[in-house]
């Protein structure tokens, strides 16, 4: 196995076991374990556990970015994703949406990631303040970039662009946290999410139903 592909394996396998056991309960030992190496071995691609987290949060801030990227989503710079908003239809805004929900849910990086953050955010206030940067602040500042241009251009109503996120996203977020809990209700979530953008979409265009959002 050449080395590349042993420090991806040790990566994902960490991954794995972090975001079902939590950080701290998971050894080096059993990393190499699970990867099919010694624990010595494991020591030539990383110095430590911590090392392998860091590398985790790294490597998956990379992936997220270009996997979104394909459906023009460019959580770090708004201005790219303005065109892709404006004059938007409602169906494309529910489906764009749709997507990135979707991902969220089935990509196994992702969403491990994602549960071992949830776990890890208890852990220290460093972990606490990085979940709330990646799955909180960035989002909302993103989306309020996005309506505070739209707002400027006339495309929706006037409102405060930070609510307007707030209004938005939550939903969002609590619908991605009921599926990771009940795997079994994501085709309810789904319609629940289908509403909410319909719903959203229609007011902040004053009842319209085909507008730009």
């Amino acid at each position: 196995m050449k080395q590349e592909d042993t420090t991806q394996r040790i990566l994902d396998k960490a991954l794995e076991l972090f975001s079902a056991q939590g950080y701290d309960s998971v050894s080096v030992g059993e990393i190499a374990k699970a990867v099919g190496i010694k624990a010595p071995s494991l020591y030539n691609h990383f110095p430590s556990k911590q090392a392998i987290f860091d590398a985790i949060v790294k490597s998956t801030a990379a992936q997220y970015e270009a996997d979104t990227d394909k459906i023009h989503i460019h959580v770090q710079n708004v201005q790219r994703n303005i065109p892709v908003f404006t004059e938007i239809t409602e169906d494309a805004l529910f489906e764009k949406v749709r997507q990135i929900f979707e991902y969220s849910l089935h990509n196994d990086t992702i969403s491990r990631f994602r549960r071992m953050m949830t776990i890890e955010q208890f852990r220290s206030p460093e972990l606490a303040a990085l979940y709330s940067k990646r799955y909180v602040e960035r989002i909302l500042h993103y989306h309020a970039g996005i309506f505070r241009a739209l707002i400027a251009a006339g495309e929706i109503a006037a409102e405060d662009p930070d609510a307007l996120a707030m209004m938005y996203v939550a939903p969002v977020i609590t619908l991605i946290g009921v599926c990771d809990r009940q795997p079994e209700r994501e085709p309810e979530c789904l319609e629940m999410l289908q509403s909410h953008v319909r719903l959203f979409f229609r007011m902040v265009h004053g009842g319209g139903s085909q507008r730009s959002v």
